[in-house]
């Protein structure tokens, strides 16, 4: 089954800190690596492998990254951004205006793939999934417990650290769509024994392919993390409902084709949000009364059947009313 997953209930208010680019180079062919610190020196907020950050990128945009440097390197922190042929304005303009000495703001890091620690880890990448996965490699290597890693890609040259000394050994398997068979994902990861852990990161076939697969693995142990949102087909928009919020004494009406998120600051209720898809988790929100229709790409099918915590920017209300802790 798909993971299970701790995080706080309701986030607080995202506080930003000022970066500097200190230094960019090319990691793979079309990926961008940004060396980002702050601009004073000093040590940066702590982290834990699996966490990122939202930058607020010189043109105003802001955008999602992971961090993939090292956690216990304070003075340092790495992204790694892929040139998108089709980008809204993230990725289109570190790779095209971006410089060293440049300014950004940045979120403290969240972490909605936290690494658990088990007796072996399974890691898949597929492409610049690679990068929350690699702090989490160098963690379990580091501990002397059993991982291997299946680094999937379409070609060597578009495909980040494998020049890195950690990805070089037997642990590994390198499949480059221009020069290896496909990797049959099944056969290679086999029947997870109790208390593994699978973490994957990367396209979406790849990841809807893998929770297939894990209908049958014991519970809690595929950790995903999703670059974009799922597709819902039968997702239905046309309702409308009201949502309580019980903390600040307001109810309003959520009108069709309109999120929570989106009515609540119409009404003057500020939220915590970023990436209004449903895949950040910076609105997560906990739920006192009724029953929320999940559209997120973040909860584990356990926690939406809790029905503890919902993503306002994304998620609806399967009732007349839902009765929300904000």
């Amino acid at each position: 089954m798909p993971d299970e997953r701790t995080r706080s209930a309701q986030p607080e208010p995202a506080a930003h800190i000022d970066l500097i680019v200190r230094g960019m180079r090319w990691e793979a062919d079309g990926i961008l690596l940004l060396a980002l610190e702050r601009p004073e020196g000093g040590d940066l907020p702590a982290w834990e492998p699996g966490a990122h950050v939202d930058l607020r990128l010189p043109n105003g945009v802001e955008r999602q990254y992971s961090l993939c440097s090292d956690p216990d390197d304070r003075t340092t922190w790495h992204v790694a951004v892929l040139r998108e042929d089709i980008s809204r304005g993230g990725s289109r303009y570190v790779h095209g205006d971006l410089r060293p000495g440049q300014r950004l703001t940045a979120t403290l890091p969240r972490n909605n793939f936290a690494l658990v620690e088990a007796p072996e880890t399974i890691f898949v990448a597929g492409g610049i999934g690679i990068t929350p996965l690699l702090p989490m490699i160098r963690r379990v290597a580091a501990s002397g417990r059993r991982w291997r890693l299946a680094y999937l890609g379409r070609s060597l040259d578009r495909m980040a650290y494998v020049r890195d000394a950690l990805l070089t050994g037997p642990e590994v398997t390198l499949v480059a769509a221009d020069r290896d068979q496909r990797l049959e994902l099944a056969e290679w990861i086999g029947t997870p024994q109790a208390g593994a852990a699978v973490y994957a990161c990367g396209p979406a076939r790849m990841l809807d392919a893998l929770e297939e697969l894990s209908l049958d693995w014991p519970r809690g142990t595929l950790h995903l993390e999703r670059f974009q949102p799922r597709v819902f087909a039968d997702a239905d928009d046309a309702s409308t409902f009201d949502v309580e919020a019980r903390r600040s004494g307001l109810r309003v009406t959520v009108e069709p084709h309109c999120s929570i998120l989106e009515t609540l600051e119409r009404a003057g209720i500020g939220v915590p949000n970023s990436c209004l898809e449903g895949v950040c988790g910076t609105c997560e929100t906990r739920i006192i009364d009724g029953e929320a229709e999940h559209r997120d790409s973040i909860l584990a099918p356990d926690e939406r059947e809790a029905n503890e915590t919902m993503m306002i920017c994304v998620s609806r209300s399967r009732r007349p009313t839902l009765v929300l802790d904000i």
